[in-house]
């Protein structure tokens, strides 16, 4: 193990530290839902259905349809017209979609498009038109192929709409075609401004890499990447969200037409004010139920297309029933990950041996929009390590609703080759900093009930947040008081800081993962040779602690710990700190868990009564003051990446809501304080959105029955 370790740093110290694992690939075809029903990959494809095929010759239209598609398309619609049958209502969506994406590949842009309408409005008023309330069958495996000829139709205009530059959220657009003209308003249903979003992908065009898993509901909607657009350097929030950074996002068109029989008119959907905004709250979205006229081609459908959050909500509500979105939450942070700005940004071996260059990329990272409401969960991450280490259990966590409800997840990035003492030094500075840019007043009560999560020697960092160390650190370096201490005030506040800790009030709770509390016998006399070699101590730390001890002769006991130590010399067993950390008082509101690997088949070298990770031994990574423990087999590198690790950790969090929701009952009545809630967005554990019922003269777009999920 020891060995594998320094061959593996001999090699990388030559290397730049680039990133080579890969988190997206691109699709050669994109993924359609209706590939397989279609024909649309075939040389004569696209092909109707069997069941398309069947209603037309129920009425007569088969000999029609091979000879002149056109004129049975109008033949259809016109029997449409005329008939309450669902089959005709979803052969009608079904010919309209085939013959769009005929249109498309002869690249008949307008004839797409077209088609493209036809087909999503009619399969809007085939899933919620009232005349068909007592016909239609949610059994029916038709009503979920109903479901993907919206959502592919949808997709494909959007896609138009996309190539053309003209999907701006908060614009209304006419779209002119042959036979028609739609108006259709965008909004944004979200914690997003309308200018937000840079551009747009779609998640259909990728395949998922290197993550484990990939989180989807199925539903309506079309699931899109949105990559964000940098707000400048005058905001000085911006350096908390990291450039390239993308969103889960689901878009949604609904359709409306008027209670008399006619599409609605534009009034009844745009509010009189020229402002594009809309009042309507995400709170609840509650429209009344509309009646559906039949269709008519010389009528303008306007239609609102709206962009979801889904880590808000998977669901709407469309007159009494609630609707599943379709929604992606894993692909767009893999776009992310896998995106350009990112891997240069990320590089854990540069942050091991060069930990003074890396310092320009210290900080908190959110990959979220910040929530006053939400609880943060701060992940910090180990030796030879990154944010990347997080990534398996931050996609899994969010995909419970009841976590993504109420916490929001942020990453620290550090120089893991400097001692970690340090590092957990400029954490305490980065912790108040944040706080300064987004609470300042401190009314975010959120932010009070943090949470840590750290690997390895993360869990160091993190645990060194909530302990009081008195003089204890100091002594370690000097028997001298600190007053006496002479230099540079700058110099003397910087040194004296680091040697000092008292409890975080924001951190009510640490988990630490793989954790060498008491040091790891990885870092031996070979190792920490080694790394002393390669690893660039900060300049910055070092040039204030050669000032001081030139300036202070004999003051100290032992100045390698401040002119020579790294990370490796810092997790050595024999090193003073751990004594001190062990010892240290902490606060009682405070509560802490242990996830300790222990390999249930050790490598023969460790022996056959080895207990450990194959870095940490458990006699280290144990402790006694945790409210639990638990033991997961597995090497030190994957267990934060374990499913066991994982659901205790959405284990932990749960009790925390917990904890803080009972205490938030007690303080109820205090009147210095309000109680700690949600947003208004959230009232169900199934993440709802449900519009207003004040707001129904606004949008007049509901339906009676909602499509479920037949996949």
């Amino acid at each position: 193990m020891f060995g594998w370790w320094l061959v593996m740093a001999t090699l990388l110290s030559g290397t730049s530290g680039c990133i080579t694992a890969r988190y997206l690939e691109n699709r050669p075809i994109r993924d359609n839902a209706l590939e397989s029903t279609l024909h649309l990959l075939r040389w004569r494809g696209p092909e109707i259905s069997e069941r398309t095929q069947h209603t037309l010759r129920r009425y007569g239209l088969t000999e029609t349809y091979e000879q002149n598609c056109v004129v049975c398309n109008n033949q259809l619609r016109e029997l449409h017209r005329q008939n309450l049958d669902p089959e005709l209502t979803y052969a009608v969506s079904e010919l309209a979609y085939v013959e769009g994406k005929k249109a498309e590949r002869l690249g008949h842009t307008s004839d797409a498009m077209n088609h493209y309408g036809i087909a999503l409005t009619t399969s809007y008023r085939y899933l919620f038109g009232p005349q068909l309330a007592e016909v239609r069958n949610q059994y029916d495996p038709q009503f979920r192929a109903v479901c993907d000829l919206y959502n592919e139709s949808l997709e494909d205009l959007l896609r138009v709409l996309c190539a053309e530059n003209r999907l701006r959220p908060g614009q209304t657009y006419t779209i002119q075609t042959a036979d028609r003209k739609f108006v259709i308003r965008t909004e944004m249903r979200g914690g997003w401004k309308p200018d937000e979003f840079d551009r747009y992908e779609f998640v259909s065009d990728f395949d998922i890499k290197t993550l484990r898993n990939r989180h989807t509901t199925f539903g309506l909607g079309v699931p899109l990447v949105a990559v964000r657009k940098p707000r400048g350097p005058e905001d000085s929030r911006e350096k908390y969200y990291p450039e390239g950074l993308s969103y889960a996002v689901t878009a949604l068109l609904r359709c409306s037409t008027g209670n008399d029989g006619a599409y609605a008119k534009s009034q009844e959907l745009f509010p009189a004010s020229d402002n594009t905004r809309s009042d309507i709250r995400l709170a609840s979205h509650n429209v009344a139920t509309p009646y559906y006229a039949n269709e008519d081609p010389n009528e303008t459908p306007v239609c609102v297309l709206e962009f979801f959050d889904p880590l808000r909500a998977n669901q709407i509500k469309l007159g009494d029933d609630w609707v599943p979105l379709e929604t992606d939450l894993t692909t767009p942070l893999a776009y992310f990950l896998d995106s350009p700005e990112y891997r240069k940004r990320d590089r854990a071996t540069e942050g091991l041996l060069d930990p003074d260059d890396a310092q320009q990329k210290r900080g908190l990272y959110m990959l979220e929009p910040y929530d006053p409401n939400r609880i943060p969960v701060l992940m910090v991450h180990g030796l030879w390590s990154s944010p990347l280490t997080w990534m398996d259990m931050f996609n899994d966590l969010r995909s419970f609703p009841e976590i993504r409800q109420r916490y929001q997840f942020w990453f620290y990035l550090y120089p893991s080759g400097q001692p970690f003492w340090l590092s957990a030094t400029q954490l305490r500075s980065d912790l108040f900093a944040m706080r300064q840019t987004f609470d300042a007043t401190g009314q975010d009560r959120a932010i009070d009930n943090m949470v840590l999560v750290g690997h390895s020697m993360g869990g160091l960092i993190s645990r060194m947040q909530t302990i009081d160390s008195g003089d204890d650190f100091w002594n370690i370096v000097s028997n001298q008081p600190k007053e006496k201490l002479r230099g540079p005030p700058q110099d003397v506040n910087r040194l004296v800081s680091a040697l000092e800790f008292r409890p975080n009030k924001s951190i009510s709770r640490v988990i630490t993962i793989g954790t060498p509390h008491r040091g790891s016998d990885l870092a031996n006399s070979a190792t920490r040779w080694l790394a002393g070699k390669l690893i660039k101590l900060p300049k910055m730390a070092i040039s204030t602690s050669n000032r001081l001890t030139r300036a202070n002769p004999g003051f100290f006991r032992d100045t390698r710990l401040l002119t020579e130590a790294n990370a490796v010399d810092s997790l050595a067993p024999d090193s003073p700190i751990f004594p001190v950390m062990l010892k240290a008082k902490t606060s009682p509101d405070i509560v802490y868990h242990n996830i300790v690997g222990i390999m249930e088949d050790p490598p023969l070298l460790a022996g056959p009564n080895y207990q450990g990770d194959g870095v940490v031994d458990y006699a280290s990574a144990k402790m006694e003051d945790v409210k639990s423990e638990l033991i997961v087999d597995s090497t030190h590198t994957k267990i934060h990446m374990e499913g066991k690790s994982i659901f205790e950790v959405r284990r932990i969090l749960l009790e925390h809501l917990r904890d803080v929701d009972s205490e938030d009952r007690l303080a109820w009545d205090a009147p210095t304080r309000t109680p700690l809630a949600t947003d208004g967005l959230i009232s169900d554990p199934r993440f709802r959105y449900e519009y207003q019922n004040a707001q129904q003269s606004v949008f007049q777009l509901s339906g009676s029955n909602s499509p479920t999920d037949r996949r």
